[in-house]
């Protein structure tokens, strides 16, 4: 296990104080909505977020990189080992919906590959977080209540109360499977599927949501035909992951992260199992 526990805690802090930022913004008449050339949303929320974000990992861990949507890519982040991804305001158009389901992201990624996710639901206190080989864990937290000290970084044991923590596990249902799709990003693939496989028990949400609810147990299948970005993926990668799901691109390969290109074109799924995999 790769001991990512110090960048854990650092991670878990940011997310809950850009989520305050998020909070307060969610709170004004006017989010000072502007459309970036890609047509995608960006408010004064994602802006507020994601500074507090950049500026505490830079403090804590300055020979790291770093990858944000809202801030300029500096390609020289691909000969760093280590990579901190992040998404300040995941599921920008469900926040201007002020449907709750956005959240904070944030990932580190080592070669490559995601080691350490945070998931923040700033509307519900619910946090997500994971590292590699640690597992992963979901816990409500009060927003106005003190930052928590969930474990300890020495003996990397959970130090929060069981009847507050749970650790994640993936459900082991292969019949009449649930699945979860996209609020904002449906597509022609998806009702193919829908249909060939006949199911019936499906939930639409935003963000990175959806993959916490596979982590959960809640639902078996996940599905993204649709580009997205490595942002939208790497901390939802790690808890999915360390909950036990498999995790793939549409071609069954592996998703790296820390690319010159960071559009993730293939598509990817989150499946509960290899049994629940589905091909059209």
């Amino acid at each position: 296990m790769i001991n990512m526990l110090n960048e854990l805690d650092v991670a878990i802090k940011a997310s809950i104080l850009a989520g305050k930022e998020i909070m307060a913004v969610y709170g004004e008449d006017d989010f000072h909505i502007e459309y970036k050339e890609n047509q995608s949303p960006l408010t004064e929320a994602d802006l507020r977020a994601n500074k507090v974000i950049c500026e505490m990992l830079t403090a804590a861990f300055p020979s790291y990189a770093l990858l944000t949507e809202e801030s300029e890519d500096d390609l020289t982040r691909m000969v760093n080992e280590y990579c901190f991804i992040v998404d300040p305001l995941d599921g920008t158009k469900e926040f201007i919906k002020r449907n709750g389901q956005f959240t904070v992201n944030i990932a580190l990624a080592f070669k490559q590959r995601p080691v350490m996710g945070v998931i923040y639901v700033p509307v519900s206190g619910e946090l997500y977080f994971a590292a590699a080989g640690f597992g992963a864990y979901h816990i409500n937290i009060d927003p106005l209540d003190d930052i928590p000290k969930l474990f300890d970084k020495t003996t990397c044991q959970i130090t929060a109360s069981k009847n507050e923590i749970t650790k994640l596990k993936v459900s082991e249902r292969i019949t009449d499977i649930r699945m979860v799709m996209s609020s904002s990003h449906g597509s022609e693939q998806m009702e193919q599927l829908v249909e060939k496989y006949m199911i019936k028990n499906y939930i639409k949400m935003g963000s990175s949501l959806k993959g916490c609810i596979i982590a959960k147990g809640e639902a078996e299948v996940y599905y993204r035909f649709n580009p997205t970005m490595e942002w939208d993926t790497a901390a939802m990668q790690c808890i999915a992951c360390e909950a036990g799901a498999v995790f793939r691109q549409m071609d069954g390969t592996e998703m790296l992260y820390n690319r010159e290109n960071s559009l993730n074109e293939k598509g990817f799924y989150i499946v509960n199992c290899k049994h629940n995999i589905l091909m059209l």
